[in-house]
């Protein structure tokens, strides 16, 4: 048996966990699944402290800037990032022996 991580980021519509998800991406460390963007029309979970009752681990949280004066309405990237982690054991036999370290998906935004 080895240990795989699986990332999810969330983006919420403010820098509270418990506030509601407009985007997401998936990563799958197992290799059991391979998320894609526009996989699916629901966030995965509702906020972040959903995620947290479902056995995810913020790992981390995007650092709150202030927006420069007369800037404040101003459209640009989702600033409300959370990352989460489940750690899966896998079997040694079972195909997650691959040489691609990573699969970027760009979020999906609700």
């Amino acid at each position: 048996m080895s240990t795989r991580q699986q990332v999810l980021v969330l983006y919420l519509a403010t820098s509270a966990l418990d506030s509601e998800t407009v985007g997401w991406s998936r990563y799958d460390g197992t290799a059991r699944t391979s998320p894609t963007t526009g996989d699916g029309d629901e966030p995965p979970y509702k906020s972040g402290v959903h995620a947290l009752e479902d056995g995810w681990r913020l790992f981390q949280a995007a650092q709150l800037i202030p927006p420069y004066p007369g800037h404040e309405y101003d459209v640009s990237f989702l600033k409300h990032e959370f990352f989460f982690e489940k750690l899966v054991e896998v079997d040694a036999g079972d195909g997650t022996g691959r040489t691609e370290s990573s699969r970027w998906c760009p979020p999906v935004v609700s």
